[in-house]
C-alpha cells in the first residue's frame, strides 16, 4: 500500500522507525518530513501535509506522529474528508478504519514504543471499511454530512 507519513520533531525518531519498517514490509512510503529533529517545528504544518496528500489522492492513507498524537489529530481533522483517529490500541486501529472509514492513524510517540507502533500501522493497513454492513454505511453518511454543513456555513 501507498502510504503518506509524517511527524513533528517529537515524533521524528518513530516516524523514522515505523517508516523503515513499513519500507521493509514492501509497502510504499511518502515521508513528508519532518526530516531533521527541529524543536522549532510546529505539528499543524505536518498534519496538514499528510491530510492534503490523502485529501489529493497522493495515498489512500496516512500515519501522522508528534509527542501525544493530540495536536495532529485536531490539526488533521480540520481538513475536510481527513479522518484522523489516535489508536494506542490494536482495535481501535483496524475497528477505526471498518466502522468509521478512518484514512489517517495517529500514535503519540511519547505514549508507546516502537513494538506497539507496529501492531497499529499494521492492524490500520490491514483494514478494510465494512460498506457492505447498512449501520456503517448510514453512519458514515451522516459524518460525511455534518462535515458538509460546516463547510457550507464556514463562509458566513
Amino acid at each position: 500500500m501507498k502510504l503518506v507519513i509524517s511527524s513533528d520533531h517529537a515524533g521524528f525518531n518513530l516516524k523514522e522507525e515505523v517508516r523503515a519498517y513499513l519500507t521493509k514490509a514492501g509497502h510504499e512510503m511518502v515521508d513528508l518530513g519532518a526530516f531533521t529533529c527541529d524543536p522549532q517545528d510546529d505539528y499543524p504544518d505536518f498534519a496538514e501535509r499528510v491530510g492534503e496528500a490523502v485529501k489529493a489522492g497522493e495515498a489512500p492513507r496516512g500515519i501522522l506522529i508528534c509527542g501525544s498524537g493530540v495536536g495532529v489529530s485536531i490539526a488533521a481533522n480540520k481538513i475536510p474528508g481527513i479522518r484522523a483517529a489516535m489508536c494506542h490500541d490494536t482495535y481501535s486501529a483496524h475497528q477505526g478504519v471498518e466502522h468509521d472509514d478512518m484514512n489517517v492513524i495517529v500514535l503519540g510517540a511519547r505514549i508507546i514504543g516502537t513494538s506497539l507502533a507496529y501492531e497499529l500501522v499494521d492492524a490500520f493497513i490491514r483494514a478494510k471499511f465494512i460498506s457492505n454492513e447498512e449501520r456503517f454505511t448510514r453512519r458514515f453518511r451522516k459524518v460525511l454530512a455534518i462535515e458538509a454543513k460546516y463547510q457550507r456555513n464556514s463562509g458566513q
